[in-house]
């Protein structure tokens, strides 16, 4: 996907939040009328119908006529592609959008081509409605069909277009990398590359901190704690703009420089599930200690190294060669010997085989173990099952 930001005048962005109004009304609704069905009722109306209600709806309330058919539309059809993904098995259910958090809307067909160069760096776009909003122009534009406004928390408005990029071709050289994705390194390389992913800085976690405290003590609905909300949303959208930065510059280096890239297969919904209340049998109404608080700290983390996006690109830019593997005893096994023991890992950063005496980085270890692949699983001499538990266990280790 290709995305763009836009720079809309003052007037432009109230009348781009009116068509984002207007297709989350249309979303919500047809959420509603979907998730009403019950057995005894009949079907619950498909696009055909709800377009016919819009029309109906449209006729009858002058603010609704007032914005774009063609928004309000595209978002019935976005919504029944979506139930169709859902029961497809491909995505998870159609959830409700809210203001502030879900602002934007898409536009297909003759209305997406209409985006005129200016000159080097700017270019325009004529939105429904809106009428040719300024964006500028950091890439190349590409010839796509259709395009989706969003507006970020921080309220900065971008152009994406539905374009899939031509994939990186290999090099050629026959270089084989695993991938060891941790929490304390995000990613170590089995040539022995330790990289970071770009976070706030000290100072600027701090300040969050101390807005967060600001925002608890801010009364609801005041004009305070929406100027302590929008600094907040500030910085949690510069962390995520260094994040993607890191993914895509990590991800195009690795596609770039080998031909096969291995990395574990972890499953990262599940892994940052937040831990279950357990009922204590002794005392009726209490619960035991479940270790909310260390799970909250991994999850965010797990999340906050990019871990899932990491994998996504690279299979986007390096199609075909990347392969998972299991991550089953990779960070517990030596990668000279292959003798595998919980010893074996001394501490955080220091693995030492308690056979051969091989010294190593920990997560180095690991990823010499990945790209070895089905070899690591094949030393052991019964296959073993590997449950959740010991899953989440190797992901706090590495």
């Amino acid at each position: 996907m290709s995305r763009f930001r836009m720079y809309p005048a003052p007037a432009q962005q109230a009348a781009l939040l009116e068509q984002c109004r207007h297709a989350r009304y249309v979303w919500n609704l047809a959420l509603e009328q979907w998730s009403m069905w019950t057995r005894d009722k009949g079907a619950t109306p498909g696009y055909v119908a709800q377009a016919r209600q819009l029309t109906e709806a449209r006729s009858a309330f002058g603010w609704l006529r007032a914005g774009s058919q063609t928004v309000q539309q595209q978002a019935l059809r976005d919504f029944d592609q979506a139930v169709k993904n859902f029961y497809a098995g491909h995505h998870r259910r159609p959830t409700w959008r809210r203001a502030g958090l879900n602002e934007g809307f898409r536009i297909v067909g003759s209305q997406a081509s209409r985006v005129v160069k200016l000159n080097r760096r700017w270019a325009a776009v004529n939105v429904p409605k809106v009428g040719w909003v300024r964006l500028r122009l950091s890439r190349a534009l590409p010839a796509a069909k259709s395009y989706r406004i969003t507006r970020d928390r921080r309220g900065r408005w971008h152009l994406a277009f539905a374009v899939i990029p031509e994939p990186i071709p290999a090099p050629g050289t026959g270089g084989i990398v695993g991938v060891d994705r941790g929490v304390a390194v995000s990613a170590a390389l089995s040539t022995g590359e330790l990289l970071s992913c770009s976070s706030l800085s000290d100072r600027e976690m701090t300040r969050l901190k101390h807005l967060q405290r600001r925002l608890s003590r801010c009364r609801r609905g005041s004009h305070r704690r929406q100027r302590v909300k929008a600094a907040i949303a500030k910085l949690h959208a510069r962390a995520t703009d260094r994040r993607k930065d890191w993914v895509e510059k990590t991800s195009t280096d690795l596609a770039r420089r080998f031909d096969l890239i291995r990395v574990e297969d972890l499953r990262i919904v599940q892994l940052t599930r937040r831990p279950k209340p357990q009922l204590d049998r002794d005392r009726p109404g209490a619960y035991l200690p479940n270790r909310r608080r260390a799970k909250a700290a991994l999850n965010r983390g797990i999340l906050s190294n990019g871990w899932g996006l990491l994998v996504r690109r690279l299979q986007h830019k390096a199609a075909g060669r990347v392969e998972k593997v299991k991550a089953a005893y990779t960070s517990q096994t030596c990668s000279v010997c292959g003798h595998c023991a919980p010893e074996n890992r001394e501490s955080q950063a220091v693995f030492r085989c308690t056979a051969c005496g091989h010294r190593a980085n920990a997560d180095v270890n690991a990823a010499v173990n990945i790209a070895a692949g089905r070899a690591v699983s094949a030393r052991r001499e019964t296959p073993v099952r590997v449950s959740p538990k010991r899953e989440l266990q190797h992901a706090t280790s590495t």
